[in-house]
């Protein structure tokens, strides 16, 4: 059987992730969405026939999935364990990118949407950051904080860790990372008894 060299859906969302993490959108054209991910343009129309928004959509639905799992994972061991392999992935990226990469969730909820206009890419970024606090305030309650404590702790990790993120791309440094971990460790231990 010949395999298909026509790029996969996945690929191509997978390469726009990546493409806004580093350029935002606004600074994002679809063909170079295309280009990055090494597919044609006509490619990326069909599986996107709506065009960059929907492409960007999928592109931070895929982010967020792909954290979700790695968070999920972690988490069956406790909420300090979530938070730790949270940070490890988002060092990961910044430092592998040389510093040029961060998180495309974060670039796409800071773009300035069109006027009395909600975005379909920007409604996906909060349904992701939603969906991670979620995760991060169950697992919480479950080891132990009160829930709206855990509710409150879990929307301060998520926030804390994506302005890091911004913060180690613009100091060219992990530092922010440590510091951040440090004493979000410290209020998941207070918060869960431990």
């Amino acid at each position: 059987m010949v395999k298909s060299s026509a790029p996969s859906r996945e690929r191509i969302v997978a390469g726009a992730a990546d493409m806004i993490s580093r350029r935002g959108l606004s600074a994002t054209s679809i063909r170079e969405m295309a280009k990055h991910a090494k597919a044609p343009l006509g490619s990326t129309y069909h599986y996107f026939p709506e065009g960059k928004q929907q492409l960007a959509t999928e592109a931070v639905r895929f982010t967020g999935d792909w954290v979700a799992r790695s968070l999920r994972k972690e988490l069956e061991a406790g909420p300090a364990a979530g938070l730790s392999a949270f940070l490890v992935l988002w060092r990961k990226i910044v430092v592998e990118s040389g510093f040029h990469a961060g998180c495309p969730v974060l670039a796409v909820a800071i773009e300035e949407p069109p006027a009395d206009e909600v975005p379909p890419a920007l409604a996906a970024a909060a349904e992701v950051f939603e969906q991670w606090e979620a995760l991060l305030a169950d697992s919480l309650r479950a080891h132990g904080a009160e829930p709206e404590q855990a509710a409150q702790l879990a929307t301060l990790i998520v926030a804390a860790v994506e302005g890091t993120v911004a913060m180690c791309r613009a100091k060219r440094s992990t530092e922010p990372l440590d510091r951040t971990a440090e004493q979000l460790q410290a209020l998941i231990a207070t918060a869960t008894g431990n």
